[in-house]
């Protein structure tokens, strides 16, 4: 019951009514045209599903609620896969939030499934953007900073900040996460001239 209701809270409040047109029987068609705009429309519906899903995981993300982020990202993980196929570039951002709304849960272990996952996509796309690679970079700092392995953490931040800087300009706001996770770190570590820098570089 308690798994229903969160269930119910995170996502299908949100989606049932997307659901039967993507979920239930197909209409039958009797012409190639028909046929084609009966396919372009059950995509466009699943596109719609998915951009619901992932905004009210990453919503949830936001406001501090991680548990009730999981369902919803699970179901625009299963949409995705199935529009895209399960070695897509579109899966890794959901990857990485279900791996920060798992963190965030305490499932450590499932938040380093999740990443690995995003890894592997990112690794065998050859073309993968800078900008998706620092998302990953900063995804795995966080999870390394939740396990309290700061140096890793830094290491994997100071790539976000490499890869966003190169992909959207050294000034960009893009960039700020990476430097502000970092300046979090050296705080921690009372180093507190590199995390004073870091800020005012926020």
């Amino acid at each position: 019951v308690s798994h229903q209701r969160t269930d119910w809270i995170s996502i299908h409040g949100h989606i049932c009514q997307l659901l039967l047109p993507v979920l239930g029987p197909q209409p039958c068609f009797h012409s190639e045209k028909d046929r084609k705009h009966g396919k372009e429309e059950l995509l466009r519906r699943q596109e719609s599903l998915i951009a619901v899903a992932l905004s009210t995981a990453q919503g949830f993300v936001w406001a501090g609620k991680p548990l009730e982020a999981i369902p919803a990202a699970l179901q625009a993980l299963r949409f995705s896969s199935r529009v895209f196929g399960s070695g897509s570039m579109q899966l890794v951002p959901i990857y990485l939030l279900l791996a920060e709304a798992s963190t965030g849960t305490g499932r450590l272990r499932q938040a380093a499934k999740y990443l690995s996952q995003a890894r592997w996509i990112v690794l065998r796309t050859p073309d993968c953007s800078a900008a998706l690679q620092s998302k990953l970079h900063r995804g795995l700092g966080l999870f390394s900073i939740a396990e309290g392995n700061l140096d890793q953490a830094l290491y994997h931040l100071a790539n976000d900040v490499y890869l966003a800087t190169a992909e959207f300009g050294l000034n960009s706001v893009e960039v700020s996460g990476g430097y502000f996770h970092m300046a979090n770190i050296f705080f921690r570590q009372n180093k507190m001239d590199a995390a004073n820098s870091l800020y005012t570089e926020v």
